[in-house]
């Protein structure tokens, strides 16, 4: 069972992940957490990451669904994942579908969390996030402690209103094609309504699978 979560920023996704995560006894699988993974490690493709980033560079889809098809390789993933934040573009569905056929695998739903844009504004100004882990938390002041490693939460650049609007109008032509491109090639697609407590949310996602 692989399941990509999918949505907007701020809708919820990284919320939402250990919860149903916790509750269908799989883990999740983050393209950050591998890609520092990969880095602190020294494997091959994370040196190959590395050298991009310490010119600048976007590391290119080639490298990140590499280290991706490693990760689902691994025991740990073997009766199922949960991806978070590895599809953002059509072609990275086409390379994860690749990489998911060599390994005998497909992709089989994608949960997809919805919610208004003004909302995503209003949540995201209010959101910080741990400066080491990179935890999102809400309501909690830049300068308070993380939950999870006591380190500094911070308020990001791009939670600002105007850059709030900027990544969604950036999401509405490079990444909602995307659930177009899973519908057309007959993977099942389950929108989610992401407004209202983190269990009822929760409570649609894990129904819609059930379903």
């Amino acid at each position: 069972m692989i399941i990509v979560l999918f949505g907007k920023p701020g809708a919820g996704k990284g919320t939402q992940a250990p919860l149903l995560a916790a509750a269908l006894g799989v883990p999740t699988l983050a393209t950050g957490d591998e890609l520092r993974a990969a880095r602190r490690n020294g494997t091959p493709l994370g040196l190959e990451a590395q050298a991009y980033m310490d010119r600048g560079d976007l590391v290119p889809d080639a490298v990140i669904l590499g280290i991706i098809k490693a990760a689902l390789a691994e025991p740990r993933h073997a009766n199922g994942v949960l991806l978070d934040g590895v599809v953002r573009t059509v072609p990275q569905a086409e390379g994860l579908a690749t990489v998911t056929a060599e390994l005998g695998r497909q992709v089989d739903a994608v949960l997809c969390f919805d919610i208004d844009d003004e909302e995503i504004v209003r949540r995201l100004a209010g959101r910080t996030v741990c400066e080491t882990c990179q935890t999102p938390y809400t309501g909690r002041e830049p300068g308070s402690k993380c939950d999870k490693d006591g380190g500094t939460l911070v308020r990001r650049k791009d939670d600002e209103p105007d850059a709030i609007r900027n990544r969604l109008a950036v999401y509405e032509q490079q990444t909602a094609p995307v659930l177009r491109w899973y519908r057309e090639h007959g993977t099942r697609v389950a929108i989610i309504d992401a407004v209202g407590s983190v269990q009822d949310v929760t409570a649609r996602a894990l129904g819609a699978l059930a379903r």
